[in-house]
């Protein structure tokens, strides 16, 4: 019996004088993507309003496409936690702004109030000054401090609770609705509490919106949906992403790793300029963008080899941001489908699963005359990680078909071919049974 050890990355060559499609056989290696597909595509949903349930889901779930909806929390019926502020009684900190300025020292505990001071009308200025925060404009965010506070002080808003609109748009669905479709296949994540400017909270209530948001959607869906989140706004706040790193693996925002080019929303640089070996290009469509430019990003993707388009989606028929029509959404979604050939849609979640694991993983081949034993093994967490891989094992060219066999699940493959001889493509579970490639 020979045993080898096939890395990944790369197939052994052939030395010379030999001949390679014989001693090719048994080499291994894991597909860059699901089912040897040139590319992956995650369409992705911001804030959970209800059309997004009700109109683009069900188009969705007739073209057997799942989803990934970033979902904020407060505001569905039978959440433990809702949107507070955390901290001192704010008539404290009101009167305490009549003396002192704001500065780098006081700015996030008032910016955290902002929206909680019993007004209407102020949450409109938490909202911009972290936007200028993200932007990096700190002292223009303090100026506008001191602004709404001098205002509130003067008695310029009326009494009153406010709510952003994201949240009401998001009111109808309950959390019965979201257990049905996640058994549908789609992906829930953590989209915070109230939809929040999170670069402008202090630690305490930007935790309570990260951390509580979690919660409840561990509570109400289970672990498999407390993966992934998306801090509003798409901040990429340094601040920020250190606190939601610790509680989330996976972040649409940011999650840096030298393997990964992270392209997104805002920038003009295109998939094809990187050396990586993978790309997550985000591109998000508007009212105003064109079908012809949303078809582009999709043939883009499908022409390449390591790229991931990661669709951001907001409103859907008129409720929401930036509204797209479903009839939109069902033509645009019926091109993917065309190109499925070439094109694996997965959730988030998944997609950022698969690449951990093929970039963390092992495989060992050993074989005889008649069987290939392969085994496959990853050194992430295994509880966490447990998504199938597509391997590509070389076979005899006199295997007209081959049994895959892991444990006590059976696969039957036709083997293709490529220059380099017979292979076949198949579905392994890492760090599980070894897997057996038989002949006949």
């Amino acid at each position: 019996m020979i045993n080898r050890l096939v890395l990944a990355s790369a197939l052994l060559l052939c030395i010379s004088g030999c001949d390679q499609r014989e001693e090719l056989t048994g080499q291994t290696v894991i597909t860059k993507w699901q089912q040897g597909k040139n590319a992956a595509v995650s369409l992705t949903y911001d804030d959970g309003n209800i059309n997004q349930f009700t109109r683009a889901l069900p188009i969705m779930n007739r073209l057997q496409f799942p989803a990934t909806f970033f979902i904020m929390t407060g505001q569905i019926p039978g959440s433990q936690y809702q949107g507070k502020f955390i901290g001192r009684p704010v008539k404290d900190i009101i009167a305490e702004t009549a003396n002192t300025p704001t500065n780098k020292d006081n700015f996030f505990e008032r910016a955290s109030a902002a929206g909680f001071l019993g007004y209407i009308g102020t949450m409109e200025y938490h909202t911009r000054a972290g936007a200028l925060v993200d932007a990096g404009k700190e002292e223009e965010a303090y100026a506008l401090m001191d602004e709404l506070y001098r205002k509130v002080r003067e008695g310029a808003f009326a009494p009153g609770l406010e709510s952003k609109n994201e949240v009401a748009e998001a009111k109808g669905v309950t959390w019965e609705d979201l257990r049905a479709y996640a058994a549908q296949g789609h992906e829930f994540a953590s989209h915070t509490i109230t939809h929040p400017r999170l670069a402008a909270l202090d630690e305490a209530n930007m935790l309570y919106e990260l951390e509580k948001s979690r919660e409840d959607i561990l509570k109400q869906l289970g672990p498999e949906h407390t993966f992934s989140a998306e801090g509003p706004y798409g901040t990429e706040n340094e601040r920020v992403m250190e606190y939601a790193l610790k509680l989330f693996p996976a972040t649409r925002n940011r999650m840096p790793a030298p393997y990964l080019e992270e392209i997104n929303r805002g920038s003009k640089s295109q998939p094809g300029a990187s050396d990586k070996e993978y790309v997550q290009w985000q591109r998000g469509a508007l009212t105003s963008t064109p079908l012809p430019l949303m078809k582009s990003w999709v043939d883009t993707v499908a022409a390449h080899q390591n790229q991931w388009l990661v669709l951001v989606f907001h409103g859907v028929d008129g409720v929401g941001w930036e509204a797209l029509p479903s009839t939109l959404l069902d033509e645009y979604f019926k091109y993917i489908k065309a190109k499925e050939d070439k094109l694996w849609v997965a959730t988030f979640g998944d997609v950022t699963k698969y690449i951990r694991e093929r970039m963390n993983a092992k495989v060992e081949v050993s074989e005889n005359a008649d069987k290939i034993t392969v085994n496959l093994s990853h050194s992430l967490d295994k509880e966490m990680y447990d998504l199938p891989l597509t391997l590509k094992t070389y076979v005899p060219s006199e295997w007209s078909t081959v049994s895959v066999t892991q444990g006590t699940k059976q696969q039957l493959a036709r083997p293709e071919n490529d220059a380099n001889g017979a292979f076949v493509l198949y579905q392994a579970l890492p760090n599980a049974q070894p897997v057996e490639l038989s002949g006949s």
